[in-house]
């Protein structure tokens, strides 16, 4: 069994060997910016901040046989405000025509561009190599675990959302389209930029040219690789956009990764969850969703079969347990269209075979 629940102190450890597997801008590999980011995260879940910006959520997906952490992933309420612009640059096409040659040309630009209104973001999502490929799809519940909480709290988050994917990266971690571009402008290595990211971004926007930047002008490679990801997060991408986010046609100032962007209110699975009862326990269930509690003592959900009747759910009682659970408890559910369900294995029957007559073979075909 599989528990999402907020990240406490204690996971600390855990998460910074995730964060080294992976370079993520808001889930960097530092002791102390992850425990700030839980500390802030314990807030926002018992509702103590006073703004949007202040708040993150942090989530963590626990092996219930083990008790052990494998995997985060994460939402913030406010990407950006006044004074604090969400940076990136916005790809354009400019067609050029000589009337002399009578031939033409199209080019693809960059430009620095800023947003201060303040989309809800996504992100933070890592999980440990050996959970990677799971039967119950672990990647893809720390994904759309975020929108379930979103759908139960939806005042806390804005109209929009955004989702940066990670650009390709080097084997020793390093990026093209940093090495060609942003460090012209800011002389800081990848993983020092990303970094400082997390205290200020003021230097992107008072470092980067302004002006539009033709991107013929990078070597092939670069080129290539603008608005494209990594291996690894071509699986996340294609479940954001199976979900409802499209390309906005905004790349990361650092990687070149592409932004995805979403309309809340769009997205199936936060307008679908809503408040239940806890039924009586099940053994078996044809739908699936995800269910959860979220008290005092945190927020703990789990994706699991479940029989909807309208006013109760019913769900397996180690799942219950698992959220600390009664019958009749209050409780927020949201069901998963079948796209996204688990689906059992199949075994193939074996085909029954005839004795063998007169000692000869048959072969079948």
């Amino acid at each position: 069994m599989f528990l999402i629940r907020q990240a406490i102190a204690e996971d600390a450890p855990t998460l910074l060997k995730l964060a080294k597997m992976v370079h993520f801008v808001n889930l960097p590999a530092d002791p102390e910016i992850i425990h700030s980011k839980i500390v802030r995260s314990r807030k926002s879940f018992s509702d103590q901040p006073q703004k949007p910006r202040d708040r993150e959520f942090m989530f963590v997906l626990e092996d219930t046989a083990t008790g052990n952490v494998v995997g985060t992933s994460s939402v913030i309420t406010c990407l950006s405000w006044p004074g604090r612009p969400h940076t990136f640059m916005v790809v354009r096409k400019r067609e050029h025509y000589s009337e002399d040659l009578q031939t033409g040309q199209v080019h693809l630009t960059l430009q620095l561009g800023t947003d201060e209104t303040g989309p809800s973001e996504i992100g933070g999502l890592v999980l440990g190599p050996s959970y990677r490929g799971h039967e119950q799809k672990l990647g893809m519940t720390l994904s759309l675990v975020r929108f379930h909480f979103i759908g139960r709290r939806r005042d806390w988050f804005a109209d929009r959302i955004v989702a940066e994917m990670m650009g390709p990266l080097t084997a020793d971690s390093r990026n093209h389209f940093w090495d060609a571009l942003g460090r012209r402008f800011i002389n800081l290595s990848f993983a020092e930029a990303d970094l400082f990211c997390q205290r200020s971004k003021e230097f992107i926007t008072s470092l980067f040219p302004t002006q539009e930047i033709y991107i013929s002008l990078l070597p092939p490679e670069v080129r290539n690789q603008i608005g494209k990801v990594g291996k690894e997060t071509e699986p996340a991408k294609k479940l954001l956009e199976s979900v409802g986010f499209r390309d906005c046609g905004h790349v990361d100032p650092f990687d070149g990764g592409p932004y995805l962007e979403a309309r809340v209110d769009d997205i199936e699975l936060v307008t679908t969850t809503r408040s239940a009862l806890l039924g009586k326990p099940v053994s078996e269930a044809d739908n699936e969703g995800f269910v959860s509690v979220h008290r005092d003592e945190g927020f703990r959900a789990v994706r699991t079969p479940c029989a909807d009747s309208g006013e109760t759910v019913s769900i397996p009682k180690e799942a219950a347990e698992a959220i600390r659970a009664v019958p009749g408890d209050e409780i927020a559910f949201t069901p998963l269209p079948k796209a996204f369900r688990k689906r059992p294995r199949k075994t193939r029957a074996a085909t029954p075979r005839r004795p063998a007559r007169s000692g000869k073979t048959r072969t079948v075909t």
